[in-house]
Formats: structure tokens, sequence, C-alpha cells
């Protein structure tokens, strides 16, 4: 049995298909329908290309990552089933709780293309594994990262993924402190625990150009910070700087071209963002020889503006 970083990344897929599934988590109510109806109900009538690929390739990676744990920890025998089977009972009560939703629809044509995506996904990773690929994999992660580089590496892997939700600044992950007050408000108004609540002064100026350019960069440092972390040579953390930014542009578009349309793919480029981007790459490439510990700290100072 050995370390593997397939359990964190199994787990990281479930939530996100979780939250994907269930989104936007209002307006539950019952419609006096057995939740399990869809599963006799006729064949959907409208479906696209789209919605087919969706679905399946939403449980490709779970797939993967479940089956690819069993086999690092030396139950490879079924490991497509049991992926395949986890797959299964993750959407089945993904399309029974979504009964209770008014903005979606449970469809048996959903839960069969789901189980079908984690199939294919657990079958690609025996495959893999058979090939020998994943042992590769494994001889090039000792050559480019520390031993304990689980954690940081499923983090850097979640940071694209986390990209494609829609953000008012880009790289703009972590401005959490608005919505974590406005969420506090409610849960607490009417309470004497609302007076303890910080009095906010306006509206929130986080796209102000010095705002924005503050945001952007450090939006890219941060994972790059991370990345240094763990990478041995310098030279291949300047590789992991400059990949960082590729990845960060490519889902940063695609988000936009998902959310908006393909002609507005590169709208959110504009003179601060640009700033940010090249001052970003450029402190990420000054920093690449800096010590591990040394990198760990300033990631955290860096985070800890970044939540303000």
């Amino acid at each position: 049995m050995q370390k593997t970083s397939a359990w964190p990344l199994a787990l990281s897929c479930i939530g996100l298909i979780m939250y994907a599934s269930l989104y936007p988590f209002s307006d539950w109510r019952d419609q006096n329908v057995a939740p399990w109806a869809f599963l006799v109900a006729p064949w959907p009538r409208y479906w696209t290309g789209f919605d087919v690929g969706a679905n399946i390739l939403g449980y490709v990676p779970a797939g993967f990552f479940l089956a690819l744990t069993a086999c690092r920890t030396g139950r490879g025998r079924n490991a497509v089933l049991g992926a395949t089977l986890v797959c299964l009972l993750l959407s089945m009560c993904m399309e029974t709780v979504q009964i209770y939703l008014p903005a979606r629809v449970p469809s048996n044509l959903d839960f069969g293309l789901n189980v079908l995506g984690g199939w294919l996904g657990a079958l690609s990773a025996t495959w893999l594994e058979r090939l020998g690929a994943l042992a590769r994999w494994g001889r090039i992660r000792a050559r480019w990262f520390v031993a304990e580089a689980r954690g940081a590496l499923v983090l850097l892997a979640l940071w694209p993924v986390a990209l494609l939700f829609p953000l008012a600044v880009p790289l703009g992950l972590g401005q959490v402190i608005e919505r974590t007050l406005s969420m506090l408000e409610a849960v607490f108004e009417n309470t004497p625990f609302q007076q303890w609540l910080p009095v906010r002064g306006g509206d929130a100026q986080w796209l102000l150009p010095p705002v924005e350019f503050f945001c952007v960069a450090l939006g890219l440092v941060i994972p790059c910070l991370l990345g240094f972390c763990i990478v041995r040579a310098w030279g291949r953390r300047a590789v992991l700087a400059l990949g960082t930014a590729s990845i960060g542009i490519a889902m940063t578009s695609l988000s936009a071209a998902l959310t908006y349309g393909p002609q507005h793919a590169w709208e959110w480029v504009h003179p601060p963002v640009l700033a940010g981007l090249v001052s970003g790459l450029v402190l990420s490439l000054v920093l690449v020889k800096i010590p591990h510990r040394a990198g760990a700290a300033l990631a955290l100072l860096a985070m800890g503006m970044y939540l303000t």
C-alpha cells in the first residue's frame, strides 16, 4: 500500500458533483412525487449534445480517481466495479434529491450517462495502471516534488476547476469577506449576536483598477508559491510558474465563454488585469529560488492579504 493523492482528489470530485447537481440550493419544495419516479419516467424529449457530454464527463474524474485509489491501495481487482457502483449510488442520490429543487429536473437519461461516465473513468484508470503510465507518473513525481506533496498537489489540481466559476475579478478566488458577512447577517438577524458583526461602510470596491490589479497579481502568485513549496529544482519552478499562468488564462477564458458565450471569451482582458497577470508572473519568476519554508510563509501572508 502506498500514499496517494487519488483519494482526496476523488472526494473533491464527489464534492464538486454534489455542488453542481444541487445548485442553487434554494426554494426546496415537495411535489408529492416519489423521489425515484424519474427511473420509470418516459425518455426525455429534449436533450442536446452538450447535455450528454456534460453528464458523461462530469463523472469521469470521480470514477478515475476512485478506481485509482483502489489500485494504489491493493484493491485493484474490483476497482472498476467498485468505482462504478459508487458513481451509480452518487448519481442516484443526486437525481433523487433534485426532485425537491424547482430549478433542477431529475432524468433517467442523466442518471444513465453519469454511470457511463464513472465506468469510463474507472476503466481508463485501470488501463493506464496496466500500461505502466501511472508508474511513470510516480517516477516523475518523485523527481519533481518533495515526499509529502499530496495536499499541495490536490489544491493545485482543484485551482483550475475553481476558476470555472464566474468571478467578479479574474483569478479572484478567495474574496469571501463580503459574502461571509452577508451570510452571518442573515443568520443572526434580529438576535443579540447581530451587534457583534462589523459594520460595513458601503459597497465593496472590488472592481477599482488598483484593487483589481492587486487581486489578479496575488491570484497568480499564490498558486505559484504553493507549487514552489513542493517543487525541488528552481528551473522546474519556473516551468511551473509559466504553466500556472497559462492554465489560469485558459480557464478564465473558458469560464467566460461558457457563461457569456464564445464571443465574450476574452472580454475580461483589460489593462488592470493584463498588468496584474504580467506583474504576478514576473514576481513568481523572481521568487523561483526561494527556500521551501520561506515560500510557505510568504504564501500564507499572501493568502491572508488575498482573503481581505
